[in-house]
């Protein structure tokens, strides 16, 4: 399993990610996106950077997304993993606005996807993304997920309820 590219690689979350995960966290225009309502403290995160980030125990993981010049730029999650039916959701954070629109999320997902299918097995994955976020759903599109269902009224944000749409990748190889 390659975890790298000529731009970027993934990695594990080491101890001294502990100042970058916590401005990550706690930037409130990322929380719509990620579900979080509340910050997190250096202690949390401090604990969560020191236990032992096993997918199958936690079922969920984190990679850093880091530039080869060694620039952390963002993190790729995969969450709710279901090893009995083979899927789990995955999740891409370019944290720094001056890093979007680059093809960082784009090379992650094609690592994760192939971490996910060719590694860990798994049938499917799938997201979740807010109507209004067109970029996301351009990626994930353009990557080979398929819209596959709406949620109506699915995100309280500050303009009132959102539609979600939930999308799959389906491993047919």
């Amino acid at each position: 399993m390659i975890f790298r590219n000529d731009r970027i690689h993934l990695r594990a979350p080491e101890p001294d990610d502990l100042d970058t995960l916590f401005d990550w966290e706690n930037n409130p225009s990322v929380w719509k996106v990620s579900g979080t309502s509340s910050p997190f403290s250096k202690n949390t995160l401090r604990n969560y950077l020191d236990s032992i980030h096993d997918i199958f125990t936690d079922k969920q993981l984190r990679l850093i997304i880091q530039e080869n010049n060694g620039i952390p730029i963002g993190c790729v999650d995969l969450f709710d993993f279901d090893p009995m039916n083979k899927r789990a959701g995955v999740g891409v954070l370019i944290a720094e606005v001056e890093n979007r629109n680059r093809g960082f999320a784009s090379d992650a997902l094609d690592i994760v996807i192939e971490y996910a299918f060719f590694h860990l097995n798994l049938h499917q994955l799938y997201c979740t993304i807010q109507t209004s976020n067109k970029n996301s759903i351009k990626l994930f599109t353009k990557k080979g997920f398929k819209q596959v269902g709406t949620f109506s009224d699915w995100m309280n944000t500050k303009d009132g309820y959102e539609d979600a749409i939930f999308m799959q990748l389906i491993n047919h190889g």
